[in-house]
């Protein structure tokens, strides 16, 4: 059961660091514009060397952003509820920590995919076609990744729910 908490753990660490970084960084698409490079994430583009603000409220932008910021939450809060779940206190006898952990990286994987889905579907039907010479790039490829490290980590936890709950005595009926 603890090494498959253990390997949770390292996935949700690495699953939730990765998250973050997509999320706070500027390369989520490159193209050329105008003969010069550039690039953009969700809170900036970069025209050469100068970065500037996405100040308009584009929704996919947002709803990118905000899915990529609950994803990160709830990452957060199963790698919180996985380190407690090495605990062995028995506060709470009807809730799994392990199970709680497993569920709240699948619910961290969710928001990462429909942040990914939007993000993707906008820019192949729209962006995509507006700049000629263009391609998705490092920041957006880590938010894949990170969806695989939390989907990973749910399963080791729902696999150590599983062993432990096989290991509890059932009791007289």
């Amino acid at each position: 059961m603890y090494s498959f908490m253990g390997g949770g753990l390292f996935c949700a660490w690495v699953g939730t660091i990765l998250l973050v970084v997509a999320t706070a960084t500027d390369h989520w698409m490159q193209y050329r514009l105008s003969g010069s490079f550039a690039h953009q994430g969700l809170w900036r583009y970069c025209l050469g060397n100068k970065c500037y603000l996405q100040t308009e409220s584009i929704a996919y932008w947002n709803a990118t952003r905000a899915f990529m910021i609950l994803s990160s939450l709830c990452a957060t809060s199963g790698i919180i509820m996985g380190i407690l779940a090495f605990a062995q206190q028995p506060t709470f006898t009807r809730l799994s920590r392990p199970f709680s952990a497993g569920i709240m990286f699948f619910a961290s994987t969710f928001f990462v995919l429909l942040a990914l889905a939007i993000y993707t579907g906008v820019t192949l039907s729209f962006l995509g076609r507006r700049f000629g010479d263009w391609r998705f790039s490092w920041s957006y490829i880590l938010g894949w990744v990170a969806l695989l490290m939390t989907f990973f980590a749910g399963i080791f936890y729902m696999c150590a729910y599983r062993m432990h709950e096989c290991r509890r005595p059932s009791a007289p009926r």
